[in-house]
């Protein structure tokens, strides 16, 4: 009984081998994460890693969209809100709920961490994660300066630099829920980010401008 499960391969379950190899590329780093350590952790031997990924950097490199590709789609329902303090808020809670997944479903946050930068066979990668912030900044920079236009937000509000700090406040929450940050604290940053947004940035009401 023993030799015959012990001879039966395991079946090939790709999103289950995704989810394993991001974490532990998260957990060691692409260069610090063997192919025989990879083989090890999927259940895979090295013919049967190169046959479905054709390699250690094409793993890598699935692992990465796989999971990046959802910060894309949390951008996208965000800027499509038709109130901009909704798009705020959206933007950075759904993020950090992204974040935080559970990790047996989720590696964390691995586009952000130093995974990214230690070795030039990620450099392709890497130019896709700074095509996807790219894209996520631009998306919003184009819906708050509607917002702008539409008086959503006051008319002197500069779309490029509160684009920017939303970014801003985006990244430090990512860094941060690879520290082990528990969600509560960075939905707490997160909310509180929101608010000062939408204190500072109002638009006027019309009593207030006659006031004044």
């Amino acid at each position: 009984m023993t030799e015959r499960s012990r001879g039966r391969p395991r079946a090939f379950d790709r999103d289950r081998a995704v989810l394993d190899a991001a974490r532990l590329f998260w957990r060691r780093g692409y260069s610090g994460t063997s192919t025989r350590a990879l083989t090890a952790a999927l259940g895979l031997s090295t013919s049967s890693l190169y046959a479905a990924f054709g390699s250690k950097a094409g793993l890598f490199e699935e692992a990465v969209r796989t999971y990046a590709e959802r910060y894309r789609e949390i951008y996208q329902q965000a800027v499509a809100e038709k109130d901009i303090q909704t798009v705020f808020e959206r933007v950075l809670t759904d993020s950090v709920h992204e974040f935080t997944q559970p990790g047996d479903t989720h590696p964390g946050c691995l586009i952000s961490s130093s995974v990214m930068t230690d070795s030039t066979s990620t450099l392709d990668t890497s130019a896709y994660i700074a095509e996807l912030h790219s894209a996520n900044e631009q998306a919003l920079l184009v819906r708050i300066d509607r917002a702008v236009q539409d008086g959503e937000l006051a008319a002197d509000t500069d779309a490029a630099a509160l684009t920017g700090l939303v970014q801003s406040l985006w990244h430090g929450l990512s860094v941060r829920s690879n520290a082990d940050t528990a969600r509560e604290d960075l939905l707490a940053t997160a909310r509180l980010a929101h608010r000062l947004i939408r204190r500072q940035l109002a638009p006027p009401t019309a009593g207030h401008a006659g006031g004044q």
